[in-house]
């Protein structure tokens, strides 16, 4: 017979996000009741999740990372990085995150994901400087304009490490879809994956280097097209 107890967890886990209660201790509650339900004791649960938590310690190093990162950006490191794009010619907007891109995407492949990210490199570096780059080609740029660069610079690193990193092997994902497949019958090699994945990340490359171009287009057309509405 099924035992339908267990799933309280996944309740506590709704409620304690639609309370906006701290994530952290939302999925720990969810754990030990789980547990609990499960039939395990208090000593077990707890035992378990400290034995999950020291087997996959080494997530939890690019934690260390972010003080250094902190620290740079208090002795002026974003400063640096605005000046630095402000002293190149013809830097704009679409160039520098087209350029981001396939520096991102390229190390996707070759399985280098936590090398750059949204808190390694796109807060304190690629949003200071593509911030830099716009009110360098648009002076006029609102801070509307401003935000929406950022939002850009957000989702060039997620379109780079997302269509990239299934062209590298070894990942998670190659793996959970080659265990996918093989459930249902299909039996094929990560490889294959990996390859199948090259079009699709060259594809996604083209497409959004084009969004990029399009949004340098528009951001330089902002400041006409408002004092023409004026």
């Amino acid at each position: 017979m099924i035992e339908y107890g267990p799933l309280a967890g996944i309740l506590v886990v709704i409620a304690g996000f639609a309370l906006r209660f701290n994530p952290l201790a939302v999925v720990a509650a969810a754990a030990v009741v789980t547990g609990l339900l499960g039939h395990m004791s208090l000593v077990q649960v707890i035992a378990l999740l400290g034995k999950g938590f020291n087997d996959n310690r080494f997530v939890t190093v690019v934690y260390v990372v972010l003080p250094v990162i902190g620290l740079l950006e208090r002795f002026g490191l974003q400063q640096r990085a605005r000046t630095l794009i402000e002293g190149m010619r013809g830097a704009t907007v679409g160039r520098l995150l087209i350029s981001y891109l396939a520096f991102r995407q390229i190390l996707a492949a070759l399985g280098l994901t936590s090398i750059a990210g949204p808190a390694q490199t796109v807060r304190p570096l690629v949003a200071p400087m593509a911030e830099a780059a716009a009110r360098k080609q648009a002076p006029e740029v609102t801070e509307d304009d401003i935000e929406e660069v950022k939002s850009m610079a957000a989702a060039t690193d997620n379109v780079g490490v997302f269509f990239g990193e299934d062209v590298f092997i070894a990942i998670g994902s190659i793996l959970l879809i080659q265990g996918v497949l093989k459930s249902q019958g299909i039996d094929i090699a990560p490889i294959h994956l990996s390859l199948w994945a090259i079009p699709t990340a060259i594809c996604a490359f083209a497409i959004h280097a084009f969004r990029l171009h399009r949004f340098d287009r528009r951001l330089r057309a902002a400041p006409a097209a408002r004092d023409t509405e004026a």
